[in-house]
């Protein structure tokens, strides 16, 4: 695992998967490698009350509830739908969701504007075609197709990003589990076999893209992920995350409390004045997630690391949020002048702490861009 970059959820925890499955003597839809309790479980962590004889990570912070729906859908013969904003952990909760039920979260279609039929049926091989003619050994089957093949989970990334055409391809294969192959004259449909199905994520924000037909609606249940605003489960998932770069990369440095406090702080700020503006133009173009928090701590723990003295500071963190987030200029970086001067300075003259230094970091980097 150390040579990859980084490692699908079923292969990082593939010791901790093993060892569920081996005590694992609940009831199994299809051919799930593990039951619904247990993939709750994995995703969501043990607890004491739990009996286990080892603890068992969280890896999503989320509302079981979410989990709990999004394992029923799987075990009927619906897709899920995953929509929520921008970094709300769609994917990550997907990637888990396909690593705990069949062991492989890579069988991935990526929407975009370029997607075609051919991203979620088939392609062909066309030298093996030359030579041979078309027949099932020259076809190249999309992802969905080998989860369909395998009775495992397809991944299908950003939906609403795809053309209708993509879309209305996805009904005949979520209606009917099997795809025709009208090119051979023999052997020439594909069936799902049991355990297939579909998860698909949507950002919410991409709502009048590309809408979703009453027909594609009809075939999913919806999961609907919000943003996460308690300040402690945020602050868990931040720390959770930073964990892991510092792990990945090998970095021995602390993260002060009080440093995530201000993080935290900044972004409550920013995502109140955001809910209060009267336009766009006087809201910041950045989604203000958790994943962008997590961003904003990881590039100033990685500057600190390699160009400051290996100890994490305000003026770096303040640094890190300004030239993250100040994307359209000059407006983002008007909006964010205007934060530091109207919420906190008068913060670090009232609370002192961290907050002058942070106010110092955030009037250079807006310096620097201006």
């Amino acid at each position: 695992m150390s040579d990859l970059l980084r490692a699908p959820a079923e292969i990082k925890y593939a010791e901790e998967l093993d060892w569920l499955e081996s005590i694992d003597d609940g009831p199994k839809p299809f051919s799930w490698r593990l039951s619904p309790k247990m993939i709750r479980l994995f995703i969501l962590g043990s607890e004491r009350s739990d009996g286990l004889d080892r603890e068992i990570s969280q890896k999503w912070f989320g509302d079981r509830s979410f989990v709990e729906r999004s394992i029923v859908t799987l075990a009927s013969d619906r897709g899920l739908l995953l929509i929520g904003d921008p970094g709300t952990g769609k994917s990550w909760l997907a990637e888990l969701l396909s690593a705990a039920i069949c062991r492989n979260s890579t069988m991935v279609v990526q929407g975009t504007a370029g997607t075609t039929e051919d991203h979620i049926k088939y392609s062909w091989n066309v030298s093996m075609v030359i030579a041979k003619g078309q027949s099932r050994e020259s076809m190249i089957p999309s992802p969905i197709m080998t989860a369909m093949e395998t009775g495992a989970i397809g991944r299908f990334e950003e939906l609403t990003r795809s053309t209708s055409d993509v879309q209305d391809a996805l009904i005949s294969i979520l209606s009917e589990k099997y795809i025709s192959v009208p090119e051979l004259d023999s052997d020439n449909i594909v069936f799902a076999k049991p355990g297939f199905s579909i998860i698909a994520t949507a950002n919410s924000r991409d709502r009048g893209v590309n809408d979703l037909s009453s027909a594609l609606k009809r075939r999913f249940n919806f999961v609907r992920i919000p943003v996460v605003t308690n300040k402690k489960s945020e602050a868990e998932i931040v720390r959770f995350r930073t964990e892991e770069l510092l792990r990945r990369h090998q970095i021995e440095l602390d993260v002060p409390p009080t440093l995530l406090d201000v993080l935290l702080q900044s972004f409550a700020d920013l995502r109140a004045s955001a809910a209060a503006a009267g336009s766009d133009d006087e809201k910041l173009e950045s989604a203000l997630s958790t994943a962008e928090q997590i961003g904003v701590l990881e590039d100033a723990i990685l500057h600190s690391n390699f160009f400051g003295e290996r100890a994490l500071t305000a003026h770096t963190l303040a640094s890190s949020l300004v030239g993250s987030l100040a994307r359209r200029e000059p407006e983002d970086l008007a909006i964010l002048n205007k934060y530091l001067h109207g919420v906190v300075e008068p913060r670090s003259k009232e609370e002192g702490g961290s907050w002058p230094e942070f106010l110092e970091g955030g009037r250079d980097a807006i310096a620097t861009l201006s």
